[in-house]
């Protein structure tokens, strides 16, 4: 059943007002006819079960018939900070990160960055960013949509860093020394359930030594992704089929058991 996410000020009672783009994909895409069901998320991450009862050229009409028990949120909060990529690569990651569970993205400029967001276009961008997570949360139906910070510097990055409880980094040269520090090996041991963590990647040429040591000095855990160097774009994708493994698929047979 498709899924829509609705701002909580369309939301009357047990009415819903729809509009704007979602409009168009339910009548002229997914061909939904008055009676027909769907689910609408609010703010707040809660969805309902909502039956269309009215259709016009620019708003759909529904009413919730149930408000749904459901959350497929990973246990804690991850946000994936990304060092600005080139070419359409953040949108990747965007995408599949907000499918994998990522809360929040952060792009950051990072010294060995060699794309340089225009802010002429910044504006262009982030609406074009905020539409693919959206997008990827109604297809994957999670019950909320990433956010996504403007780019910053890699010094307010940091300072953006004293909001989490676990901080790390990826760092290729971590995967090059027999004494490294393992992903799994801080997750396991530092990480806990409703807990939030923030997740440092590199742009293509990775951390300058200079940005490695500022982040050990901060409090980040530099870490291995296994023992082979991995694309930017995998790097987050990666992380979050960690976690999630982690969490979620591992801690669930241990239950069964």
């Amino acid at each position: 059943m498709q899924r829509y996410f609705i701002p909580s000020s369309d939301f009357e009672g047990d009415q819903v007002f729809i509009k704007g783009d979602d409009v168009h994909h339910i009548i002229r895409v997914m061909r939904n006819k008055v009676g027909d069901h769907i689910i609408c998320n609010n703010d707040h991450a809660q969805a309902a079960l909502c039956r269309i009862i009215e259709m016009k050229d620019d708003a759909v009409y529904a009413i919730v018939e149930k408000w749904l028990d459901e959350s497929v949120e990973l246990p804690v909060a991850v946000t994936i900070a990304q060092g600005i990529p080139k070419g359409d690569k953040f949108e990747l990651i965007l995408q599949k990160g907000t499918e994998l569970g990522a809360d929040s993205f952060i792009p950051f400029q990072a010294e060995r960055s060699v794309a340089v967001w225009d802010p002429k276009k910044l504006e262009k961008k982030m609406k074009r960013f905020n539409k693919i997570v959206k997008e990827a949360s109604e297809q994957s139906h999670r019950n909320k949509v990433p956010a996504i910070d403007n780019a910053m510097s890699i010094q307010a990055l940091i300072e953006e860093s004293k909001n989490f409880n676990v901080k790390l980094f990826a760092y290729e040269e971590e995967a090059k020394v027999s004494d490294y520090k393992s992903f799994g090996t801080i997750i396991i041991n530092a990480l806990l359930p409703n807990q939030s963590l923030l997740v440092c990647i590199g742009p293509e040429g990775g951390f300058s030594l200079k940005e490695a040591e500022l982040l050990k000095e901060e409090g980040f855990h530099p870490v291995r992704l296994g023992p082979r160097i991995l694309r930017t774009e995998t790097a987050a994708l990666y992380v979050l089929a960690s976690i999630s493994y982690h969490f979620e698929e591992l801690r669930c047979d241990e239950c069964q058991q």
